[in-house]
């Protein structure tokens, strides 16, 4: 596993979890404490190899039957709808959604194409409206089923947005543009999903050390939209941040998501554990009279 979850449980035993780009980073912290608190996690990937390698090592460690890959690029046309198609084929239901799949491709307003924009919005914003389209009659049926045999179960939904969209973020309007967007979509699912029992709620993340604030290198690529993205910072971000640039080093994932110093009231970034672990309580029975609202997870940033 990513890391040895701090909890262990079966309060979320019988539920079926999609997580979207659930094989590594924020992604990877949900799905490793939704897995180790009983869920089966259905990880959804772009990176098919990391998708499988990552549900082997959860099904070695938790049981077999624990998770469960599906490789798609998710803003093609059709593709969520298939997640959703897959969960109720293999699972015959859906309980929560995790909107976690992201990248990042930064630049300035005043150079950034309409392609390099749009691309944030489409990952950011159109997925999670896709997810949500094809998980409401599900959520809906589900209610109803419920009511009938007189019981209530919450359901849920958490978008991973970030404090870019919560305050802008020089450099990166666009991933700013599609986290608030995010925003938007929550609030108002959460108000109109009340009546089926469905808890939706965001995210915000201050720095999370994942493979985004690493140099970019071509080792570590995603291909989404027809295009090959380079993640992480440039060699110049990364010059200015004081981040040692070495193409020829091939960073382990102790390296990728150690801890740094930030400016924030704890004085540290983030680790993914922190990310899954408040992703977690918002699937969990815990959060069930919370909805419609964004945490800021950020460790005290100002």
């Amino acid at each position: 596993m990513l890391f040895e979850p701090r909890l262990r449980s079966n309060i979320l035993c019988g539920r079926t979890a999609i997580v979207t780009g659930g094989s590594r980073g924020i992604g990877g912290g949900a799905t490793t404490m939704l897995a180790a608190n009983g869920a089966h996690v259905i990880i959804a990937d772009v990176d098919e190899a990391k998708a499988n390698e990552t549900a082997a090592d959860l099904n070695k460690e938790l049981g077999e039957g624990t998770a469960s890959a599906f490789a798609a690029d998710l803003v093609a046309p059709g593709a969520c709808d298939q997640l959703v198609e897959f969960a109720m084929d293999t699972r015959a239901g859906v309980d929560i959604v995790v909107n976690a799949a992201g990248y990042v491709w930064d630049g300035g307003l005043h150079s950034m194409t309409d392609e390099q924009f749009q691309a944030m919005l489409d990952i950011h914003t159109v997925v999670p409206f896709r997810m949500a389209r094809a998980t409401a009659p599900i959520f809906k049926a589900a209610a109803a089923a419920d009511a009938k045999k007189g019981e209530r179960t919450y359901r849920k939904t958490v978008m991973v947005s970030s404090g870019a969209g919560v305050y802008g973020l020089p450099g990166a309007g666009n991933y700013a543009a599609g986290k608030a967007g995010v925003i938007g979509l929550m609030k108002t699912a959460a108000k109109e999903w009340g009546r089926y029992n469905v808890c939706v709620n965001a995210v915000a993340f201050g720095v999370i050390r994942t493979r985004f604030g690493m140099p970019q290198n071509e080792r570590e690529t995603i291909e989404t939209g027809g295009r090959k993205i380079q993640v992480g910072m440039t060699t110049k971000q990364a010059a200015r941040m004081g981040v040692k640039v070495d193409p020829d080093h091939v960073p382990s994932d102790e390296e990728i998501y150690a801890e740094t110093k930030m400016p924030c009231a704890l004085g540290r970034s983030g680790h993914i554990m922190d990310a899954g672990e408040s992703i977690f309580y918002l699937c969990s029975p815990l959060s069930d009279y919370i909805t419609g609202q964004t945490i800021q997870v950020d460790g005290g940033l100002v």
